[in-house]
């Protein structure tokens, strides 16, 4: 195995002082120095609007690596590399729309390319609220930050959301494309740094079992989950401007649909895995807005127990307005119009407050054209053959199939084969999305980020819906009566009309068992 190093670089990450940079990316980046993997020449350099040194700032992000690295995911924490890593970490409070603010910043970079053996390699890191991407982005490249002064590269690293809709997302792409070049430009999706969604290419196209059986000959339709049991809590401000569609069904889930569907790539490079998933998007078929209720539900939670925690009704919790539409469940019924998937519908379902946290992949095979052991000691007969890519928790893969149970009667059932990383690679072995993408920046990598038709080809499928949603509502407006959403109680699987959109192809709802096979 190649050992990747990151080319020595500064890392300016704008919102330094908020959630994502203490609870994600400064764990992480730590964790790469523990490796060995970051160079001498590599410094961070925070960025935000609260005032405080850089003493202060270190002292904040040690809080964090203990809370978040070493309190939550029991890494071990090396002081004396902290105090290593603790002198290439630098601060600069300021407005992120003050000119005179970014040529200090400039000026700071400067000063610390002399002092480090950065090489002038800059990468800018906008974890920040998506209403400063583009002050920021302008002011960067006012200050001459766009390209390197030194010779190096520059790279610019763009936080979800990315847009509101399909015109704000090509409005937003337009404004970067105009002071950055598109290589230049790593939109992040998390979910695209995990292992076990980087391992649905290599299961598929690193295996001959598997590839010549992934199409509609032998699929009869895909389901793919991701649920959260925690509902809005105190994010329904922000919450209710975006719901469950814009939240995790144009990024996450897209991004997963495409990878499930996808042909294979000439190669594995960024470019070309890119181009296939672009495929898939494009086959997505359009809605007609008027039979959006055909094809999509949303719902929102009411008062119930999930997870363990009770939890107030969406429409109860503080900073939602009690006639808002925002929908926190989504069932999507996906038709893919190519040679491959035709006639396969890919059923996608998110939701807040549902019963466990889990993201899975449900592959459910066609069923053998005769029953033969169809009969009234048969438990199993309408029950598919299946096999679950678990992305998150117990990362596993799971094939379940018919065997006939042992005794004197024909008795068949269902059971499992099952893949789990930890007993596999040990407990340590899920390395932080994060973690890889932040490595595969620096090493200019673009092979696991967003490109911009990708993006745009995600919005636009998912705006045709938003679309659709108004229109339904507007119809309903004219016609005097009241817009209100289906309910479903906090702890369950969501509406019952979920299941009617399966129920009218006869398919159900693979409900998600944790610790399966173990």
């Amino acid at each position: 195995m190649i050992r990747r190093t990151a080319p020595p670089n500064l890392m300016v990450v704008f919102g330094a002082s908020g959630d994502l940079a203490k609870r994600k990316l400064l764990p992480a980046l730590f964790h790469l120095h523990q490796q060995r993997l970051l160079h001498k020449g590599f410094v961070v350099f925070g960025y935000a609007r609260t005032r405080m040194t850089d003493e202060e700032f270190r002292t904040q992000i040690h809080e964090a690596l203990v809370e978040h690295l070493v309190q939550e995911q029991g890494v071990a924490f090396d002081e004396g590399l902290w105090a290593d890593f603790s002198q290439r970490l630098f601060y600069q409070s300021g407005p992120y729309d003050d000119r005179s603010a970014f040529e200090t910043l400039a000026q700071r970079i400067a000063e610390l390319d002399a002092r480090f053996p950065t090489q002038g390699n800059h990468i800018f890191y906008l974890a920040t609220p998506p209403n400063v991407f583009e002050p920021i982005t302008a002011l960067l490249a006012e200050v001459g930050l766009a390209n390197s002064p030194c010779g190096g590269w520059t790279r610019l690293i763009v936080e979800k959301p990315f847009g509101h809709d399909l015109e704000s997302a090509q409005k937003l792409n337009d404004h970067l494309l105009r002071l950055f070049r598109e290589e230049q430009i790593y939109r992040i999706d998390h979910y695209l740094g995990k292992e076990t969604v980087q391992n649905i290419l290599v299961f598929r196209f690193g295996n001959g079992i598997f590839e010549p059986i992934w199409n509609r000959n032998y699929v009869d339709h895909v389901q793919i989950t991701v649920a959260e049991s925690l509902g809005v809590g105190s994010r329904g401000g922000y919450y209710d401007k975006s719901g469950a569609i814009r939240d995790m069904v144009q990024n996450h889930m897209m991004q997963l649909v495409a990878l499930t569907a996808m042909e294979p790539p000439v190669a594995y490079d960024a470019e070309s895995v890119r181009n296939q998933k672009v495929n898939v998007l494009r086959s997505i078929r359009p809605i007609d807005p008027l039979e959006v209720n055909k094809w999509v539900v949303r719902a929102q939670y009411s008062a119930g127990v999930a997870g363990g925690r009770e939890i107030p009704g969406y429409l109860e919790t503080e900073g939602i307005p009690p006639d808002s539409t925002t929908e926190t469940y989504v069932a999507w019924k996906l038709e893919i119009d190519n040679w491959r998937w035709n006639g396969v519908p890919f059923y996608i379902r998110t939701g807040k407050a549902l019963p466990v946290k889990v993201t899975e992949i449900n592959i459910m095979f066609r069923r053998p054209p005769l029953m033969y052991f169809n009969s009234r000691e048969t438990r199993s007969q309408r029950i598919h053959n299946s096999l679950t890519l678990r992305i998150q928790p117990d990362e596993s893969i799971i094939l379940r199939f018919d065997a006939k149970r042992p005794g004197p009667q024909l008795d068949v059932e269902q059971v499992s084969m099952d893949f789990s990383y930890s007993r596999a690679f040990g407990d340590a072995s899920i390395s932080d999305a994060y973690e890889r993408l932040l490595l595969d920046a620096m090493l200019g990598d673009s092979t696991l980020f967003i490109r911009r038709d990708e993006t745009e080809l995600a919005w636009d499928r998912v705006t045709n819906v938003l679309e659709g949603w108004a229109v339904q509502e507007e119809i309903m407006r004219r016609r005097g009566k009241t817009f209100t959403l289906p309910q479903y109680p906090a702890g369950t699987w969501g509406p019952l009309e979920s299941d009617d959109l399966l129920a009218r192809d006869g398919h159900q709802w693979h409900e998600p068992v944790l610790n399966e096979g173990r």
